[in-house]
């Protein structure tokens, strides 16, 4: 393990990090609030601390192995959680202990979308704003982020690439070199998230909050800067209606946004395996959900029923966990339903959370072969994903993935049981954290903000195992890993 230089690129990653604090200093000196302070002193503190572990090694300069790799991300997502949570602490506006503050600046950068602040609406603008920026940038992965610039700094990328997209990536490498691939997801990221700004001002919103909630949209986050969320623009259905789209597009896996891009063609898309399972289920649980709000005469109109259904089934399953009513109070088993949903996620490659869709696909496919086996014993039966059959160890590794999710979930449920919390808050807590969507059920469907310091603390971790996908943070803890 090359400890020196892994101190060495955490120090660069923090220091790279520092300066997105800059625009929300802007912000506050736009709106003239009174955080400006709060986030000077986080600035000093994050670039300080970068610099200090930088410059000792400045001069170690050495090509990533595989293992380090790993390292870094787990490092930087725990150090960045840590530094992310600066402007809450400092915050005057903000009475937010040292967990409150880690639940969410992890929240944010991990995209889940879980919150303990109430009061949003009376934030001052650059916390705010710093919130939704938060989840933009870790959207697409800020080490990925990385990759593009670090080659500039003397430092390969590709072991740090592999390890933040451990899950079954398609097409992984768009371009001949990593940095190319890099910079070409970042400018299909930053081109989604102009265009989703766009459609929300044209929508009614204002400016700031049209640039705000396309920060979370495009992410698949989930954070809004109102604590109605979404629903307070319950009069602007057109707002609904941009959400929609862009949360399904955001969804997608971006290599296909990449692809479509360069070939100025959508039919790759219908060619995807992935992409056309991802509609389906989609179109299915709106359809559901639509069904039974309409049955229950839960909403005044027609037009309001199919709005809010598909609305809500679309950010539930894309694990955008964005809210126009309160879902976890709907009738029957719609609330369990959308939760659900949100274990399959969106695709590979995407802002999305959840065990993501191939997998799903993959373990449907799995489960009908052995069906099929039982049938007939002795065929040789391949599992394909579009016409190309799929290799038995990435059938192993799904299966593997599955396993160590289950264990890990179970787990998880039973420690914040254990902490005193009931089946349907512990269950639905660990589910909405580990698949990245934010809202759960029962004490957790409106914020975390109630539950103990201990459970928060669990939760920051579901969300970090979700997010770098299980085995990137649980290869860490076995013993071969540190083996030399």
């Amino acid at each position: 393990m090359q400890f020196k230089t892994i101190q060495r690129i955490v120090g660069i990653l923090l220091m790279i990090f520092s300066f997105t604090l800059v625009p929300p200093m802007v912000v506050s000196l736009i709106y003239v609030d009174e955080s400006l302070l709060a986030f000077i002193w986080s600035f000093l503190i994050t670039f300080g601390i970068g610099v200090a572990l930088w410059l000792p090694v400045r001069n170690r300069r050495r090509e990533l192995r595989t293992r380090d790799g790993f390292v870094v991300v787990m490092l930087f997502w725990t150090v960045l959680g840590l530094s992310g949570a600066l402007p809450f602490v400092y915050s005057s506006t903000l009475v937010m202990d040292g967990y409150d503050a880690v639940f969410e600046s992890i929240s944010g950068l991990t995209t889940t979308g879980a919150t303990v602040i109430t009061g949003i609406d009376n934030l001052p603008p650059s916390i705010q704003y710093y919130r939704q920026q938060l989840q933009w940038l870790g959207g697409m992965g800020i080490i990925v982020l990385a990759v593009a610039i670090m080659p500039m700094l003397g430092i390969g990328g590709m072991q740090l690439y592999r390890a933040e997209t451990p899950g079954p990536m398609k097409d992984s490498k768009l371009t001949p070199r990593i940095t190319e691939t890099a910079k070409a997801l970042w400018y299909v990221y930053l081109s989604l998230t102009v265009l989703c700004a766009t459609a929300y001002w044209l929508a009614g919103m204002d400016l700031f909050d049209a640039i705000c909630h396309s920060f979370s949209t495009v992410a698949i986050g989930g954070f809004s800067t109102h604590d109605d969320s979404m629903g307070y623009f319950i009069g602007l259905p057109m707002v609904e209606v941009v959400a929609i789209v862009f949360m399904l597009i955001s969804g997608v896996n971006f290599a296909l946004h990449f692809v479509a891009w360069r070939s100025r063609s959508v039919v790759g898309y219908f060619q995807d395996s992935e992409f056309k399972t991802y509609l389906k289920v989609l179109l299915l649980i709106s359809a559901i959900t639509t069904a039974f709000l309409f049955y229950q005469g839960v909403f005044d109109s027609t037009q309001s029923t199919v709005l809010n259904g598909i609305f809500q089934a679309v950010s539930i399953g894309t694990t955008t966990g964005f809210t126009t009513h309160q879902y976890y109070n709907w009738p029957g088993f719609l609330p369990v339903l959308l939760l659900f949903s949100s274990f399959i996620g969106g695709c590979a490659g995407s802002t999305g959370g959840g065990m993501k869709v191939i997998r799903f696909l993959l373990l449907i496919k799995q489960g009908l072969r052995e069906i099929a086996r039982v049938i007939h014993p002795n065929a040789v039966i391949p599992i394909k994903i579009g016409r190309k059959p799929v290799p038995n160890n990435i059938i192993d590794a799904v299966w593997g993935f599955l396993a160590a999710y289950v264990a890990t979930f179970i787990a998880l449920m039973l420690l914040l049981m254990m902490d005193g919390l009931d089946q349907v808050t512990a269950f639905s807590a660990v589910a909405a954290c580990m698949n990245n969507l934010g809202p759960g059920l029962g004490d957790v469907g409106a914020n975390y903000a109630d539950i103990s310091s201990f459970s928060k603390s669990l939760l920051c971790v579901a969300m970090l195992l979700g997010r770098l996908e299980i085995f990137t943070l649980l290869v860490l803890f076995t013993p071969a890993f540190w083996r030399r």
